[in-house]
């Protein structure tokens, strides 16, 4: 195994990404791993789970710090998404579903691409949304959050399984419409963040055991995926970064086009 630079440098830059909105990790490696680097795709999506599991334990201990994440909501996740993604993992070894077509793979992740990127650009409508419910029927809203918050970890949980993309833009989606007065920008990331560390590990952990992961990529890719969730981290819990939110999405539905058309 030796350093590669070109994988560091693709790391670095995820890294920061992270750490600065929440999103970036699966929607982004995955499809850098599979059309820069040629690597399959299924090692791209058990090889990235595992990465985004570890960058992701630095960043939550920024947050952790800075008192950006509730955990009560990153329990309520998992207890939806850690038992989803054991479920799918199961029905992948069962199914021999963790041997099917590279085609099939390509096209699950460029359909989670586009469901992301449509995501992060309705995430404001969707606070909007959340927040108007929750002020005009609050007793409801309150009553219904604990269970929608289990559903949408289910939900997670067999997404980030299958293609490693949903963690960082669907969850905090879900999050700014169940949550919208309960957590600011900075705590949305921060518990955003630390729900993915569990969830990625299981379906890392999962994917390990099918063979679907490179181990000198994945060290690789920490290399610099550290160093820029740590220093992303930071920036974000002191700065409103909305163009770059936008600008991940555009990214995300052009990489998403060019995967179909392969």
């Amino acid at each position: 195994m030796h350093l590669d630079g070109l994988t560091a440098l693709a790391g670095l830059i995820v890294g920061l990404m992270v750490g600065v909105t929440g999103v970036g990790g699966g929607s982004l490696m995955t499809p850098i791993l599979v059309l820069i680097f040629g690597i399959a795709p299924q090692t791209a999506v058990g090889t990235d789970l595992l990465y985004a599991s570890i960058t992701k334990m630095f960043g939550t201990a920024v947050h952790h710090q800075a008192k950006t994440v509730d955990w009560l909501v990153v329990k309520r996740l998992a207890w939806g998404s850690l038992p989803a993604a054991a479920l799918t993992l199961l029905w992948m070894s069962l199914s021999s579903t963790a041997r099917v077509k590279d085609g099939l793979i390509i096209n699950m992740v460029a359909v989670m691409l586009i469901i992301t990127a449509l995501g992060i650009f309705f995430k404001d409508a969707m606070h909007r949304l959340g927040r108007n419910l929750r002020v005009e029927h609050a007793e409801q809203f309150k009553h219904a959050q604990p269970v929608l918050t289990v559903l949408c970890g289910v939900l997670l949980g067999v997404l980030v399984t299958l293609t490693s993309i949903g963690a960082g833009a669907l969850g905090t989606v879900m999050l700014v419409y169940l949550y919208p007065l309960r957590l600011n920008p900075a705590k949305l990331v921060g518990t955003d963040l630390a729900h993915a560390i569990p969830l990625a590990l299981v379906a890392g952990l999962g994917h390990l055991s099918l063979g679907n992961v490179d181990y000198g990529l994945l060290v690789n890719l920490l290399v610099g995926s550290i160093p820029g969730v740590l220093l992303g981290s930071l920036i974000s819990t002191r700065a409103p970064l909305a163009f770059i939110r936008y600008a991940i999405a555009v990214v995300l539905g052009a990489v998403a086009l060019k995967m179909l058309a392969m």
